[in-house]
């Protein structure tokens, strides 16, 4: 059974952790090394024949257009991010109808493809704000991947459903969530991350096989960019929860990455989940 593989295009200081710590008008003036480490991720995937989905922020996009061509050419699917990886819970409806129509847009215009999916900064949709699903839809995307279905202090929904399903009704958008596991009555997350990072590699394998023989379900596996990069500029006086979640063995990560590539078969969420429709 074939997984998904998912890659979230941002670079180290846009994480919503830093948010108080780095102000948005800054970005520029920052070392920028999302371009570096996107390109390194690809020529992994190359090495593996893997291909994967890349969630890409318009910010991103705009800076890199030659990333995001090479991202296409080399059989990989283009995905929103949003623009500026501004949470959903900090918009108004107009305010995200508005983000996610330029994302897509500029990730069209210089891609020169159709951009299907989308997922919302810090899985940032959920009970309160399931009206954003309504406007991706009516926006033209086919998908979104925003729904985790876990218990967490920044995000997440434990009741919305651990698999695919189609949150509006009369509608064939899909919310495809982020793999979890569930033992007895709670979800688990498994399915990337900080969490990845946090959980020895046997655990997350163990778990991704779980999901595939006994669920008899695609897991959905993502990262960023900057957790294979240990040597990012280091953010100072963060609190110690966000230096915890953001540094935690990032060293590790690209093997921990390469190990998952070799111990599971992997694809786009297109071709996953919406080309088997077809």
């Amino acid at each position: 059974m074939k997984n998904a593989m998912t890659v979230d295009v941002e670079d180290y200081f846009q994480v919503s952790a830093f948010e108080p710590y780095i102000n948005r008008a800054q970005w520029d003036n920052l070392e920028h090394r999302v371009e570096r480490n996107t390109q390194h991720i690809l020529d992994i995937f190359a090495a593996h024949n893997v291909k994967a989905t890349f969630f890409t922020l318009g910010w991103v996009a705009e800076r890199y257009p030659e990333l995001i061509k090479r991202i296409v050419q080399e059989g990989h699917e283009l995905a929103s991010h949003g623009c500026e990886h501004v949470r959903v819970t900090q918009q108004t409806p107009a305010q995200f109808r508005a983000d996610i129509r330029k994302a897509k847009h500029t990730l069209e215009d210089i891609a020169g493809i159709e951009v299907l999916g989308y997922r919302a900064a810090s899985y940032s949709i959920g009970r309160d704000n399931l009206w954003a699903l309504d406007i991706l839809a009516e926006e033209g995307h086919q998908y979104s991947s925003s729904i985790y279905p876990v218990k967490h202090d920044l995000y997440g929904m434990p009741e919305a459903p651990r698999f695919v399903y189609h949150p509006i009704a009369g509608s064939d958008f899909k919310e495809i969530p982020i793999t979890t596991l569930k033992i007895g009555s709670t979800n688990y997350p498994c399915g990337g991350g900080g969490f990845f990072r946090l959980y020895p590699y046997l655990f997350s394998r163990w778990a991704f096989k779980r999901i595939n023989q006994c669920d008899l379900q695609a897991g959905v596996f993502y990262f960023h960019p900057w957790e294979i990069d240990p040597n990012q500029p280091r953010q100072e006086n963060l609190k110690l929860k966000a230096r915890f979640r953001h540094y935690l063995n990032l060293q590790r990560m690209e093997n921990r990455v390469m190990a998952l590539l070799a111990d599971f078969q992997w694809d786009t969420m297109q071709a996953i989940f919406l080309d088997s429709d077809r």
